[in-house]
């Protein structure tokens, strides 16, 4: 765990990341990061919760319609 010091960025506040943490990420300069809400705090994540359910449906329709998949695809 690391302590993250807020700075200033013009009238803004803002935090820098260390590079460590970015490459653990798998994120660069330019990429987004979400703020989630848990009960434990917030959790700062590269990946969209809305994305992931998204493709959770996604997955969840493929698995119910993989016969009909596999006959469409002949």
């Amino acid at each position: 765990m690391a302590a993250l010091k807020l700075t200033a960025v013009g009238t803004s506040t803002g935090v820098v990341i260390p590079k460590e943490m970015l490459n653990r990420m798998k994120v660069s300069r330019g990429d987004k990061l979400h703020v989630v809400e848990t009960p434990d705090g917030y959790l700062l994540t590269p990946y969209d919760p809305a994305i992931a359910a998204q493709v959770e449906a996604g997955r969840a329709f493929m698995k119910e319609y993989r016969e009909t998949f596999k006959v469409l695809a002949k």
